[in-house]
């Protein structure tokens, strides 16, 4: 079977429609093997049928998630050009997903509600999603008081004055484990360069540090504005591009970015 590589703002995929069959080549272990192979992020698996299509998302350690937003920008791309259309629902294990054209090589796409819950995230225990009793130490740094939000996903966002200065890939790994965080968690690092405009990092659980995370993304712009530091619409730039994220007034947040194609495989089945 064939797989496209595909990329949403620097978050590398591949994507393989397994409708017609092939579910099989994508064991943990060979999820494993093609992410290592071809430096991705994620697998992203069509399933379902033509009218009820379904993505379903493959980190690069095997584990299967419930959310991914670059990657459901990238699937709604591509089945919005197999059936020339500008919209299409797709569902999830983190709920149906709309995404729409919103120009050249650019897809939005509402990722549904944000939850901030201590139980919808969730966390281990009853706390302040707004502000965790949470802290790490790191040499020269001293990081506290992330706020925690799920995209479909859990996410724990920190704010700090210089992201670049923030060592993600010895926190990252550290804090995605943490007790507090029954099912793991992505982690975040966010810096305000303004109300409408922040950059982030994020430790993905399962993939690492990625160049772009679309959750991650949606996750600081909730996070954020729960905290008073941002707006509702806001720019985020990520290590790979820009993305667009709007927490809406009905509470859904949207993500819009670039996708592009980087190629095409041959996956043994």
């Amino acid at each position: 079977m064939k797989g496209l590589l595909m990329n949403g703002a620097g978050n590398a995929f591949l994507l393989a429609d397994i409708r017609g069959g092939g579910a099989q080549a994508f064991t943990p272990e060979r999820a494993r093997a093609l992410a290592a192979a071809h430096h991705l992020d994620q697998i992203l698996l069509i399933a379902g049928n033509a009218d009820a299509p379904v993505m379903r998302v493959v980190n690069a350690d095997g584990g299967e998630v419930g959310a991914c937003g670059n990657g459901a920008r990238c699937v709604g791309w591509y089945l919005m050009q197999a059936g020339g259309m500008d919209t299409v629902t797709m569902g999830s294990l983190g709920g149906d997903l709309v995404a729409e054209t919103a120009g050249a090589m650019r897809v939005r796409v509402d990722l549904g509600p944000a939850r901030t819950g201590w139980r919808e995230i969730p966390l281990a225990r009853e706390m302040d999603t707004v502000t965790l009793e949470l802290a790490v130490e790191a040499p020269g740094l001293s990081l506290a008081g992330p706020g925690a939000v799920s995209m479909g996903n859990p996410h724990c966002v920190f704010f700090v004055t210089d992201v670049d200065a923030v060592p993600a890939e010895t926190i990252g790994p550290v804090l995605e484990h943490d007790t507090l965080f029954p099912e793991r968690a992505n982690i975040g690092f966010a810096q305000v360069i303004a109300p409408d405009r922040i950059r982030v990092r994020v430790w993905e659980r399962g993939a690492g540090l990625t160049r772009a995370c679309g959750t991650g993304a949606a996750a600081a712009v909730v996070a954020g504005h729960r905290k008073g530091l941002t707006g509702q619409a806001v720019t985020v730039v990520a290590d790979g591009g820009e993305l667009q994220v709007e927490w809406r007034a009905d509470g859904h947040v949207t993500l819009e970015g670039p996708v592009a194609v980087d190629g095409e495989i041959a996956i043994p089945v």
